[in-house]
C-alpha cells in the first residue's frame, strides 16, 4: 500500500486562512507575541480547540509557538505568508502581501464574520 503523498505547505496555508477563528488569532497576532491562554481568552471555546487552531496555523508556517518556562508563546511567522504572496503574485494580478494591509484585511472579515453570527 502506497501512502498518500505529505499535503503541499501551500495548500496548508490557504486551508489555515480559510477559518475565521484562525485569522482572528492571526489579527491578534500582529499586535505582539502573546500566551496561548492569552490567545484562547477572547474565545468562546475550550484552551484545546483554540490549541488546536494553534496547531494547523504552526503546521502551515504562519506561527510558532516556543516554550518558556510553563507557558507557550505564540509569534507570528511572516515567511507562511511570504510564501503564499510569492506564489497569488505568480498571477500577476496581487501585489506583495503587506502585513499592515493584511492586519486590516483580517479586522474588516472578523467584523463581517461578527455581523453575519
Amino acid at each position: 500500500m502506497t501512502l498518500p503523498p505529505p499535503p503541499d505547505r501551500l495548500d496548508l496555508v490557504f486551508a489555515a486562512l480559510a477559518d475565521p477563528t484562525r485569522r482572528r488569532v492571526l489579527s491578534m497576532l500582529l499586535e505582539d507575541d502573546m500566551a496561548v491562554s492569552d490567545v484562547a481568552q477572547p474565545f468562546a471555546v475550550s484552551l484545546a480547540a483554540i490549541s488546536k487552531h494553534l496547531a494547523v496555523l504552526a503546521a502551515a508556517g504562519l506561527i510558532r509557538q516556543e516554550r518558556r518556562g510553563r507557558i507557550t508563546w505564540c509569534k507570528l511567522d511572516p515567511g507562511g505568508m511570504r510564501l503564499a504572496s510569492v506564489w497569488m503574485q505568480g498571477f500577476g494580478q496581487f501585489d506583495p502581501v503587506d502585513l499592515d494591509d493584511f492586519e486590516r484585511f483580517l479586522e474588516t472579515e472578523l467584523r463581517n464574520d461578527d455581523e453575519d453570527a
